[in-house]
């Protein structure tokens, strides 16, 4: 039940931070940083997103399992 909430949260963070740097794209047209600090978070997100998920998977408290189930 954990990892499901812990991935869920990690996604939702990612779409916020991807959401938030287009906003600060349109909005600030280039003159401050929010958009690269926005953009970076998101990365981060998602680097620690995929290193969560290969550990999960290594340590056995995530099991993969095909496509058909």
């Amino acid at each position: 039940m954990w990892p499901k909430v812990i991935i869920f949260t990690f996604l939702v963070l990612i779409l916020y931070n991807l959401g938030a740097g287009l906003y600060y794209m349109i909005v600030d047209k280039g003159r401050t940083k929010r958009t690269v600090n926005a953009l970076s978070w998101r990365v981060g997100l998602s680097v620690a997103l995929v290193v969560l998920l290969i550990l999960g998977i290594w340590t056995g408290m995530i099991s993969p399992h095909g496509v058909g189930g």
